[in-house]
């Protein structure tokens, strides 16, 4: 017999969607470009202070939500793959996508700071680093928005053969946070997520996003580009 169980917290849920909404606006305004140029920085931002804020939620935020409780350790990995794994949040082939995504959206908003496209859009962060570097990780964020296109298709390719073949929602448990499960399984209810937590969260992931855009950071990684002119042109 399966019961309903409230496994995802409300900012875990709220992150997820708000991330969904940033990554599309984010590559419909970079595939458009002209006017959009500036909402592809925006969506870009709104996508950094997203990651920053899973990654603190990922360590403070509710059992279920913390990166100890899925990630893929071997020994989960080798249940797993024999059918023996019993756990109530994300399964280890889930938690390597989830890994994944992550991994390569912080790589796509971190080489976008320093990015250029040679006619209007600089980076925030452009001007921390030389010409030629930027250029270089400008071609990064290229690649990796087609290895993004590629992760996001089995994504949604493996959510949609949960729902025909296990007849598992995954859409509707992270919208709700509530999940079938077997009574065995099932966990006690989490508990409700503390304002301050959230509030503390929060205020990070917004003061790291001003403090790309208000040029704070550019002062401090300054030696980084003196470091990088020098290199380029050594003393004969």
């Amino acid at each position: 017999m399966k019961v309903e169980v409230h496994i995802w917290d409300w900012p875990l849920r709220l992150f997820h969607w708000l991330l969904v909404i940033a990554v599309v606006g984010a590559y419909a305004t970079g595939k458009l470009g002209g006017n959009l140029t500036d909402w592809h920085a925006r969506f870009g931002s709104l996508i950094l202070g997203l990651l920053v804020f899973r990654l603190i939620w990922g360590f403070i935020g509710t059992t279920h939500a913390r990166f100890t409780s899925f990630f893929p350790t071997f020994s989960r990995l080798v249940e797993y793959v024999k059918g023996e794994w019993q756990g109530v949040g994300h399964n280890p082939a889930g938690a390597i996508a989830i890994i994944a995504l992550l991994a390569v959206l912080s790589v796509l908003t971190v080489t976008g700071l320093f990015a250029n496209d040679d006619i209007a859009f600089e980076g925030p962060l452009f001007h921390a680093i030389d010409k030629e570097l930027s250029d270089k990780l400008s071609g990064w964020h290229i690649f990796a928005v087609n290895i993004l296109l590629g992760l996001v298709a089995v994504h949604v390719t493996a959510v949609v053969l949960y729902q025909r073949l296990k007849k598992t929602n995954l859409v509707g448990a992270m919208l709700t946070g509530k999940k079938q499960l077997p009574r065995s399984l099932a966990p006690s209810p989490i508990k409700p997520v503390g304002p301050f937590r959230f509030v503390i969260t929060l205020l990070i992931a917004v003061t790291v996003v001003w403090g790309v855009w208000s040029g704070g950071f550019v002062e401090y990684l300054a030696p980084l580009a003196s470091f990088q002119s020098a290199s380029a042109n050594p003393k004969s």
